[in-house]
C-alpha cells in the first residue's frame, strides 16, 4: 500500500548563528506599552490610567529569569501599575519616565556590568529604535508606525 504524501510542513531547524547569538543573551530589556500590553491606554473618569497585561508575557519573563537571564524595563511613561507588574514578575531593573532610552540603557549596562553584545531589546515604537540599535539583539515588534 502506497503512503500518502504528508501535508505537514517539514520541521525547521533553527539558524545556527541565531541560536549562538541568542545563547549569549544575559540581559533582556523590554518596553511596556505595545510589548507587555496591546498598546491601549484606559483612563477612568478621574484620569487614572489602567493597562491590561498578558499573563503569557509574564510567563515568558519568568522563563528567561529561570534560565539565568536578567530582565529590565525601560519605558517612556511612568506608572504605578508598571512598577507593581515589574515587582510581581521579579524585574528589578525598572526605568520609567525615560525620554532618551539610550541614556537609561547605558546606565543599566553600567549597573549590571553587561555589555551591548549580551543584551536583547524588545520595543514597538519610534522611541525604542535607538535603544534597540544600541544592543546586539534588537527585536522590534512589526507594527512600528511609519
Amino acid at each position: 500500500m502506497a503512503q500518502k504524501p504528508s501535508s505537514a510542513a517539514p520541521a525547521r531547524t533553527p539558524d545556527a548563528s541565531a541560536t549562538d547569538r541568542a545563547a549569549r543573551i544575559k540581559l533582556m530589556i523590554f518596553d511596556v506599552d505595545g510589548v507587555f500590553t496591546d498598546g491601549s491606554l484606559y483612563f477612568t473618569a478621574e484620569g487614572d490610567a489602567m493597562k491590561s497585561f498578558n499573563s503569557l508575557d509574564g510567563h515568558g519573563v519568568k522563563m528567561l529569569q529561570k534560565a539565568g537571564i536578567q530582565t529590565a524595563i525601560i519605558t517612556g511613561r511612568k506608572s504605578g501599575i508598571v512598577a507593581a507588574r515589574a515587582k510581581e514578575l521579579g524585574i528589578t531593573h525598572l526605568y520609567q519616565g525615560v525620554e532618551d532610552k539610550t541614556v537609561a540603557l547605558a546606565e543599566l549596562q553600567g549597573a549590571t556590568g553587561i555589555g551591548a553584545d549580551a543584551c536583547g531589546y524588545m520595543g514597538d515604537d519610534w522611541p525604542d529604535l535607538a535603544g534597540a540599535a544600541a544592543v546586539s539583539r534588537p527585536r522590534p515588534r512589526t507594527h512600528i508606525p511609519k
